[in-house]
């Protein structure tokens, strides 16, 4: 695995570890869920034989610390971190961008927001719960796993978060996880050390977001919705569909399920560039 070059971004209230490999026209890469910059050690390499590859750890994850531990998160002020991120890395040229889950929401406000800085949009899953005709029903999941952290901790609203994602009418336990490279397993500790973080701030925040779907209808020529092979029925694969149908997009498919980035890093890598490129 190639060594990134690494430096600190000064934004409004915090401050951003990024990372960048390889040379060429920019692709920024922001990460979901409670991974950071590493979420892509398994593609990053690849990409990077065609791209300037660039991602960091967002606001309150592993190295990006905020000034005010306590401080609301705002899906506006993530994109707007991914923006100064392109500033400073490609101020000239707009960029190729791709997001998965929470980080695939910023990615979808980045574009509403800085169409002119945004050349090609990937988002994988997208969880825009408000997007669906049932999404009253996710509010209150989501209320659900904050009553569940607040009074019985951590894993508990895990659990019922997990349970909330999964498949209508699924009652089966999860299935065995698939045996993730060495790389992945690593980030195992650093994950569950943002994982409070991830569950208190970003899951109520980025689930409550709405697209601007009349935005992102003038600009889906170059928006490109993906799931996960494996997804097809669970949460955040049901609200990507329903964007994409009501873009009147095709919905493109990467290998796995919504980890599909870590457990399938070769093929999802692979596909990955062809809808960049597409």
């Amino acid at each position: 695995m190639t060594e990134p070059t690494t430096g600190s971004l000064r934004v409004h209230g915090a401050t951003l570890h990024y990372e960048v490999r390889g040379h060429g026209p920019l692709l920024l890469l922001i990460p979901g869920g409670a991974g950071g910059a590493a979420t892509f050690d398994g593609v990053a390499d690849a990409l990077a034989a065609e791209y300037a590859v660039a991602t960091y750890d967002p606001r309150g994850m592993s190295r990006s610390t905020l000034d005010d531990p306590e401080a609301e998160q705002r899906v506006a002020e993530h994109a707007d971190d991914a923006f100064r991120v392109l500033e400073l890395l490609s101020p000239k040229e707009p960029a190729r961008v791709f997001g998965a889950s929470s980080g695939a929401i910023a990615a979808l406000h980045l574009l509403s927001t800085h169409p002119e800085r945004v050349e090609r949009v990937v988002v994988h899953e997208p969880p825009v719960v408000e997007v669906l005709p049932d999404a009253p029903e996710h509010r209150m999941l989501i209320a659900r796993v904050q009553e569940t952290f607040r009074t019985q901790g951590l894993m508990p609203a895990m659990a019922v978060f997990a349970a909330g994602l999964k498949k209508d009418g699924d009652t089966t336990e999860p299935k065995a996880e698939t045996k993730l490279p060495p790389h992945a397993a690593g980030r195992a500790e650093q994950t569950m050390a943002n994982l409070p973080y991830f569950v208190g701030r970003i899951v109520p925040s980025f689930m409550a977001y709405t697209p601007d779907i009349q935005r992102l209808e003038a600009l889906s020529d170059r928006l490109v919705l993906a799931c996960g092979q494996d997804s097809r029925g669970e949460l955040p694969y049901r609200s990507a569909a329903f964007l994409a149908e009501r873009l009147g997009t095709e919905l493109q498919h990467l290998p796995g399920g919504h980890t599909g980035l870590t457990t399938h890093p070769a093929e999802f890598g692979d596909l990955l560039k062809k809808a960049l490129h597409a």
